[in-house]
């Protein structure tokens, strides 16, 4: 059975860019932006699903760390 979506969790990296991990399953992928970031993770989830039938839809949640004194 295919999956009917694929989830993405999407964070800033401490060292500069954007890192994005599949809920689920070992696929990864970083990039300097985020419009990179969505290119990386098509051509990853391509790879992955290379023989397989793929989720037909990619959802990427943004996580933002906020800190703040109190």
């Amino acid at each position: 059975m295919v999956e009917s979506e694929l989830i993405f969790v999407a964070e800033e990296d401490i060292d500069g860019g954007y890192t994005a991990h599949a809920m689920g399953y070992d696929i990864f992928t970083q990039a300097d932006t985020m419009d990179e970031l969505h290119v990386n993770i098509r051509e990853v989830v391509d790879l992955y699903f290379e023989r397989r039938p793929k989720p037909p839809i990619v959802r990427v949640h943004y996580v933002k760390d906020v800190v703040f004194p109190l």
